[in-house]
């Protein structure tokens, strides 16, 4: 009886160091695998994008001839002649001075001729549009247009100091070699878009 139990006494550490052997060599065999899984993982993603791209690339040159072409954008070519508009405090919001600027268009469309304009702030007056009507002839205005009783006053007397620059006047009463009129009411578009083109033309 003695001697079976100094065997189960004896039989118990070996196997305590059996089982420590094996747990030492399953946790390397489980850190093995996770660091080997890691591997795997990232090179299959890898392959995976490498894969997405190619096909994505194949594709897109596959559509190219597919697509219709992208219309060239033109960009409008200005002639280096500027028409300039003098109006007063109300713009070219309504009236004489919106059919004025009307055919300062009609008359771009034709010519290519930058065309603007320059309402007068402030008291409505002969002297207080001259300065609005220098900085026109400042700016390099070509052809200067006005429109409004102030307006048309400083540039009539103002044409006679700048013949370099030729003159529209709406209503106005002296005709120059650089100033043509207009008269206001029925067919003033029309009108003020020939005066125009035939100053810009002029300048060729």
């Amino acid at each position: 009886m003695a001697r079976q139990v100094r065997q189960v006494a004896q039989a118990r550490p070996a196997r305590r160091e059996r089982a420590g052997r094996l747990a030492v060599v399953g946790r390397a065999a489980v850190t093995w695998l996770r660091a080997l899984r890691g591997r795997t993982i990232a090179v299959t993603a890898g392959g995976l994008a490498l894969v997405a791209a190619v096909i994505v690339t194949v594709v897109l040159l596959s559509q190219g001839d597919d697509r219709p072409p992208v219309p060239e954008t033109r960009a409008r070519h200005y002639t280096e002649v500027d028409a300039c508009l003098l109006t007063g405090e109300k713009g070219i919001t309504a009236g004489t001075a919106a059919e004025v600027w009307q055919g300062m268009q009609d008359a771009s469309l034709k010519t290519h001729a930058r065309v603007s304009y320059a309402p007068v702030t402030g008291e409505q007056s002969t002297g207080n549009a001259r300065p609005f009507l220098n900085g026109l002839i400042q700016r390099s205005c070509d052809v200067v247009l006005a429109v409004g009783k102030p307006e048309v006053a400083a540039a009539q007397e103002s044409a006679g100091h700048n013949k370099k620059v030729d003159f529209v006047l709406v209503g106005g009463t002296r005709a120059s070699v650089n100033v043509s009129t207009v008269a206001a009411g029925d067919g003033l578009r029309a009108d003020v878009a020939h005066a125009v083109e035939t100053r810009v033309n002029a300048r060729g």
